[in-house]
């Protein structure tokens, strides 16, 4: 079956396939299904105050009987820059007059807020079997308690040095989260975009460097992909593009029309949207005024100015201003249910390693 159980055991799931979790884009239904599917469930909780996680981990453990992943950022939280933020008002004034918006409006900030006591109390309180982290990982005080409660620790590398840095600093088990992956890098000893690594460059090279389970991420979206992980060492692989068509997302229509015309060409590393260099289909703003731009402020306040043109935007059925995160794997999506798709990945999967062992 599995040339490697490690996940399987460590997970206590029938596959190790672990959801990608997508901020903005899923909740509780999507995971629920992956989970009743057979794969690892997982919440993104960086855009959601810790009273709405709970309310989703309810909801969740209401639907199924299975192991949860809740995932946070633990980036170091930067205030606002008001001189950069007036120059990235004054780059997208053209697009608010487009829209009749006023350019020096009073804007909310843009939620994303990094892992806190708040949060630790959440997790402290609800017990998920799995925790994961984007950006590295919490101060050691937060971590601590973190792994008091039992949880497994996931967080993602894009370097073998960010890999080595996060097993010797306590992480369980390792995500290489290759350069075609979809959403934003997990970068966070590096800034580099241009030496970021592919993942079936990525994955061989962790396998060796640590001793702890190696999920592969990027650019895997069907058992073809998941087979050649395995092949290469990994534990377990995490998939999250793939899924965005999926019924269960909360991917806006427009946004889907994209998603389902997009081709391997579609996808570019950006910093416009939020500040930090993510993966997505190239979208308009993306596209004029990026997709790396030097005016962009510090993560995550670029998307601060990009929210009004966002809602005015898909008012009229465009997605000129909207994060359409996703791999490069995005035309290997499908229209299906999550369960049945987790499923036929899995058996796709098995059956490629089942010929191989044969060949």
């Amino acid at each position: 079956m599995w040339p490697d159980r490690r996940i399987i055991d460590l997970f206590k799931t029938e596959f190790p396939i672990v959801l990608g979790p997508m901020a903005g884009v899923m909740d509780a239904e999507l995971a629920a299904a992956v989970a009743q599917g057979g794969g690892v469930a997982s919440l993104p909780c960086a855009m959601i105050t810790p009273d709405k996680a709970r309310e989703q981990v309810h909801i969740f453990r209401q639907r199924v009987s299975a192991p949860i992943n809740l995932n946070f950022f633990c980036h170091k939280a930067v205030d606002a820059d008001p001189a950069r933020e007036a120059i990235w008002r004054q780059r997208l004034a053209p697009y608010y007059r487009e829209h009749g918006l006023d350019p020096n409006a009073q804007i909310n900030a843009a939620n994303r807020a990094p892992f806190d006591a708040a949060f630790c109390a959440v997790v402290e309180e609800l017990k998920p079997e799995i925790v994961s982290f984007h950006f590295g990982l919490p101060e050691p005080k937060l971590l601590e308690r973190v792994k008091a409660t039992g949880a497994v620790i996931l967080s993602s590398a894009t370097t073998v040095r960010e890999a080595i840095w996060l097993e010797e600093n306590g992480a369980d088990v390792i995500i290489a989260q290759g350069a075609e992956a979809g959403g934003h890098r997990g970068m966070f000893l590096t800034e580099n975009i241009a030496e970021q690594p592919g993942t079936f460059a990525l994955v061989p090279q962790v396998v060796d460097a640590v001793r702890v389970p190696v999920i592969a991420a990027g650019g895997i979206a069907d058992g073809r992909g998941i087979a050649a992980a395995f092949v290469l060492g990994a534990s377990g692989v995490q998939i999250g593009t793939a899924y965005l068509r999926c019924p269960e997302s909360k991917v806006i229509p427009a946004a889907r029309v994209m998603l389902a015309q997009a081709s391997d060409e579609s996808t570019v590393i950006t910093n416009v949207m939020t500040g930090r260099p993510a993966r997505g289909v190239a979208n308009r703003v993306m596209r004029e005024v990026g997709p790396i731009s030097p005016d962009a402020p510090a993560f995550p306040h670029a998307a601060t100015a990009l929210g009004p043109l966002k809602a005015a935007a898909e008012k009229q059925g465009k997605v000129d201003f909207t994060n359409l995160w996703a791999g490069q794997a995005v035309r290997m999506g499908k229209e299906m249910p999550a369960t049945e798709l987790t499923r036929a990945l899995a058996g796709a999967a098995l059956a490629r390693m089942a010929a191989l062992s044969q060949a």
